[in-house]
């Protein structure tokens, strides 16, 4: 495909995650990346001889001129979180589509103003949830939807975890435990994909209640480092208008992705739903129709496990799809998809309501 038809990604911020999305751009049909950028030119030079990156790639030592660069449709942004607001609005006020690395902003008063700035410059906004863009997902929405003939059924219990045991310096230096840059430590870094597998599950309905239990660790600044919390939808009187999840993110446990969703006649279980096992397949359990058999000594099936391929890793879709819908919007004169925008408000609300509930001492919060 020629430049002029692909969707031109500039990055700023050579942190480590750009790694992943600078292989990622180059991976993916409609993208190219133009332009990356750093505090210093020298930290850039690094960057792009280590991830050994085109000689066509501009090189700059300030985020501002990749913001400025005209050759760049699109920015994606691995900053501190603290930082997305001020570069972001200033991408999409130069007309660029944005990818911002999640948590996508620390409140939702921060988000406003970005999906703000994207929404009067007529450009793309999407945060960076990769594992929603693998086909595994799409292929469990199937079976969570209700006109399938092996539905799962109405959602009633949701239980997502994402832990990872960080070594000691991670927890004196990296951003994530940085009041001043990444504020909400582990509910931000780690309780965006849980919370956000959440409200998926039950298709971005808001819970009506989120209540943090009162198991949370904090470092000297304050910032969190392990929490739990629940979400709770009592949006009716019927049994499939009730539904309550549990969340579990840490910094001081070992690794793991879970997610389990269990409805009225099925259940789906997987343990690595935010990064696959390997990145040419995954699988998940899907269990229907389960029932013990006489005396209880066993179960008459056993669940199926259902694989799923993919061409492509997750966080090429990704940036595949973003491209899509920026091509879209530049040749056919399109309007930004507003999913993806309503997507991350929604998770942002729940994580602001997780964090006012440990600020009032583990009270429901109502949504």
């Amino acid at each position: 495909m020629a430049e002029n038809e692909t969707i031109r990604f500039g990055i700023i911020g050579c942190a480590n995650i750009a790694r992943k999305l600078a292989r990622a751009i180059a991976l993916a049909p409609n993208a190219t990346l133009s332009a990356i950028a750093s505090r210093s030119k020298q930290k850039a030079n690094t960057f792009a001889a280590e991830n050994q990156l085109p000689a066509t790639v501009r090189i700059y030592g300030s985020y501002d001129e990749v913001v400025e660069d005209p050759g760049v449709d699109a920015v994606y942004i691995p900053l501190p979180t603290s930082l997305h607001v001020r570069w972001a609005v200033a991408a999409a006020s130069k007309g660029k589509h944005v990818l911002v690395e999640k948590p996508a902003a620390l409140d939702v008063a921060q988000l406003d103003l970005i999906l703000e700035a994207c929404e009067s410059n007529g450009v793309q906004f999407m945060d960076g949830s990769m594992w929603l863009h693998h086909p595994r997902t799409a292929h469990m929405e199937q079976l969570l939807s209700l006109s399938h003939s092996t539905t799962v059924g109405p959602v009633q219990f949701i239980h997502s975890t994402s832990t990872m045991p960080v070594p000691p310096e991670f927890l004196e230096n990296n951003i994530r435990v940085k009041p001043d840059l990444d504020g909400l430590g582990a509910l931000g870094d780690l309780g965006w994909y849980c919370i956000g597998a959440s409200l998926w599950a039950k298709s971005y309905n808001l819970p009506t209640t989120v209540t943090a239990l009162p198991d949370i660790t904090r470092n000297a600044a304050g910032v969190i480092l392990s929490f739990t919390a629940s979400l709770q939808w009592c949006q009716g009187q019927q049994p499939a208008d009730q539904a309550v999840a549990t969340v579990h993110c840490s910094f001081l446990s070992h690794t793991s992705m879970d997610l389990s969703l269990c409805g009225s006649n099925g259940s789906l279980h997987l343990k690595d739903f935010i990064i696959p096992y390997q990145e040419t397949d995954a699988s998940f359990d899907f269990t229907f129709g389960a029932k013990f058999v006489d005396l209880h000594i066993g179960w008459n099936v056993r669940p199926e496990e259902v694989h799923v391929d993919n061409e492509l890793p997750q966080e090429a879709l990704m940036v595949q799809e973003l491209a899509r819908l920026a091509t879209s919007i530049r040749d056919c004169g399109s309007k930004p998809s507003s999913k993806w925008p309503e997507i991350s408000r929604k998770t942002q609300l729940v994580v602001d309501a997780v964090r006012k509930s440990i600020e009032i001492g583990f009270k429901p919060v109502a949504l």
